[in-house]
């Protein structure tokens, strides 16, 4: 649980995928074959999901650290020489069950006890971050937007919290 707990973590923070997505995803959503993970997902499970929603729209990238842990977790599940493989849910509860929202968001809470964290953050905490990394990484906001996978750019802002450094950056040369 430990690791497919990490590997969970690094899905939302690398993807910027939402919980629902996380716990929707199935083995056939990151793989073909059950070895080798997929270097794009295509989300069945989003947000606000319609018959006119492109589907190339829900198109998530996997970045290549996320990418081999994901290969990783995909060697070590157990049942991964059944015939029913592929289509059961990528991540599973102790019961052998689709893994629920509330689990996960639970053992996002007990990991933050475990770490020390001073502040509890709920699990779309992580969506915020992975917008944010990818804007200061990148410093376009169209860019976060595609990965955000938002039709409206005004979405994106709410996801996006410059650092107090870029704050300083961004005024300390004004004339004034």
């Amino acid at each position: 649980a430990g690791f497919r707990d990490h590997l969970i973590f690094s899905l939302a923070l690398g993807c910027a995928l939402r919980i629902s997505e996380l716990v929707g995803l199935d083995v056939s959503d990151v793989t073909k074959d059950g070895r080798k993970p997929k270097w794009t997902i295509d989300l069945r499970v989003f947000k606000r999901a319609g018959d006119d929603v492109d589907p190339k729209a829900q198109r998530v990238h996997v970045p290549e650290a996320t990418y081999y842990k994901l290969e990783k977790y995909l060697a070590t599940r157990p049942d991964r020489f059944e015939p029913t493989f592929l289509a059961s849910p990528l991540f599973v509860s102790r019961n052998g069950d689709r893994l629920a929202e509330r689990s996960l968001r639970d053992a996002f809470y007990t990991w933050q006890e475990r770490a020390g964290f001073d502040h509890r953050y709920n699990f779309h905490a992580l969506r915020h971050i992975a917008i944010t990394n990818v804007r200061r990484k990148t410093g376009d906001i169209r860019m976060a937007q595609q990965v955000a996978r938002h039709a409206n750019i005004q979405s994106t802002t709410i996801y996006d919290h410059p650092s107090d450094e870029e704050v300083a950056a961004g005024v300390r040369d004004l004339a004034v």
